[in-house]
C-alpha cells in the first residue's frame, strides 16, 4: 500500500500534492504567532501567497517578511522568488448547531386550584392539567 501512495505521489500529474504538501511544512516552520493568521498558501507563477484571515496578520507578516524570506530559502520550495499577503474578504460561513430537546422531566403534579371563570379557558386548562397528570 504505502508503496503505491509513494509511486502516486512521485507521478509528474500530482505534482500538485507535493507542492501543497511542501507549503505546509513550510507553514510548520513559521512562528506560532505567524501560523495562527494562515488561512492558507499557494504558489502561482513563482509567488508565494500567503491568505490571512485578519488584516493585524498581514501587518504582522509584512514586519517578519525578512524573517520569512530567510526560511523560504533555507526550504527550497521550488522556484519561489517572491512572497506576498493579502486578507481574503470571504466570509466564512459556521454552521450554529441547534440541540432539539425531545423529552423532559414534568416538574409539576397537575395539584392546583382552576378558578378560571371563562368556560373555553377552564377547559383549555383542565385538558393541560390531564396531560401533566399523565406524564
Amino acid at each position: 500500500m504505502n508503496e503505491i501512495l509513494c509511486h502516486l505521489k512521485n507521478n509528474p500529474e500530482f505534482r500538485k500534492i507535493n507542492t501543497q504538501e511542501t507549503i505546509q511544512k513550510f507553514i510548520e516552520l513559521l512562528p506560532l504567532k505567524l501560523k495562527k493568521g494562515i488561512k492558507f498558501a499557494y504558489i502561482k507563477r513563482q509567488i508565494l501567497y500567503f491568505v490571512l484571515t485578519h488584516p493585524v496578520y498581514k501587518m504582522e507578516f509584512e514586519y517578519n517578511k525578512s524573517l520569512i524570506n530567510a526560511l523560504l530559502k533555507k526550504s527550497n520550495i521550488a522556484n519561489v522568488e517572491e512572497v506576498k499577503f493579502f486578507v481574503t474578504n470571504k466570509i466564512e460561513k459556521r454552521e450554529e448547531k441547534i440541540e432539539k430537546i425531545d423529552t423532559f422531566d414534568e416538574r409539576s403534579y397537575g395539584i392546583f386550584q382552576n378558578s378560571i371563570k371563562d368556560e373555553k379557558l377552564h377547559k383549555i386548562t383542565e385538558e393541560i392539567r390531564n396531560i401533566i397528570k399523565k406524564s
